[in-house]
């Protein structure tokens, strides 16, 4: 028996191998959970070839976050699929380029609205489609697990996705405490940075790497997310029961030392 025997999950933002998402679906289904991913565009076709290195090659649904059509969509086929959801995992972030970078006054309103919906809303989003399906607080309710990178300091280079990532971490916590009383729980795990595609889009990010490596007490390995995993998977598990609007640094320490 696994953490996960008999769930049934849906996570976004699987693109490779290297993905953090693609860590947490790999060990969802070594603990014994039934997964569908989702991902849209171009990305399909890369998404679909990485569901294929899975130890059982999952479905690949369209699911542009934005996009209200495709929400009903993911809903109403998981609906038939599965009947219902236990969790649900999102990994979704965007930002246009001049939100990111040395010129934090260079990004429109149109530039951070975008990264705030993609970004932030979208957890939202993500929850209209699979609250519904559910199971009742008296049947154990369910899961919503999101990443952030610790919003709580302004990044250099990070910018305007940083202000998202504070969003996104505000919105957990509403989420949290509307969906509590269907026994639906809401968290994120603020993970250290890691060797993604979604990492190598940022402006300078390798030096985030060499420092963290440097100064976390547990010590750091950006090509490593096991450890990333493992809190995912547990945190959509039934062993966090009372646990809901939190954050959860997976980081080897480094968000609790000071300059």
């Amino acid at each position: 028996m696994g953490l996960l025997t008999g769930k049934k999950l849906l996570i976004t933002g699987v693109l490779t191998d290297a993905s953090l998402a693609y860590g947490v679906a790999e060990m969802a289904q070594q603990e014994g959970a039934e997964i569908v991913l989702t991902s849209f565009g171009r990305a399909m076709r890369l998404t679909e070839r990485t569901a294929r290195k899975l130890p059982t090659e999952a479905e690949v649904l369209e699911l542009d976050i934005s996009n209200a059509d495709h929400q009903a969509a993911v809903q109403a086929h998981l609906k038939e699929k599965w009947g219902t959801v236990d969790a649900a995992f999102h990994s979704i972030g965007f930002a246009p380029e001049a939100c990111l970078g040395d010129d934090f006054f260079g990004a429109t309103w149109g530039d951070v609205s975008t990264a705030v919906e993609i970004s932030a809303y979208s957890l939202r989003s993500l929850a209209d489609i699979v609250t519904p399906l559910m199971p009742s607080a008296d049947d154990g309710g369910g899961s919503i697990l999101g990443l952030t990178f610790d919003a709580t300091v302004a990044w250099p280079a990070y910018n305007w996705m940083g202000v998202a990532k504070s969003a996104l971490e505000s919105l957990n916590r509403y989420l949290a405490r509307e969906l509590g009383p269907q026994g639906i729980r809401s968290n994120l795990v603020a993970a250290g940075p890691m060797k993604t595609i979604a990492a190598k889009s940022i402006p300078g990010f390798a030096a985030f790497e060499d420092e963290w490596t440097a100064r976390a007490p547990l010590g750091w390995d950006v090509t490593d997310s096991t450890g990333v995993s493992k809190a995912c998977v547990a945190l959509m598990s039934d062993w966090f029961p009372h646990t809901t609007g939190q954050i959860i640094h997976v980081d080897g320490g480094y968000s609790i030392v000071g300059a």
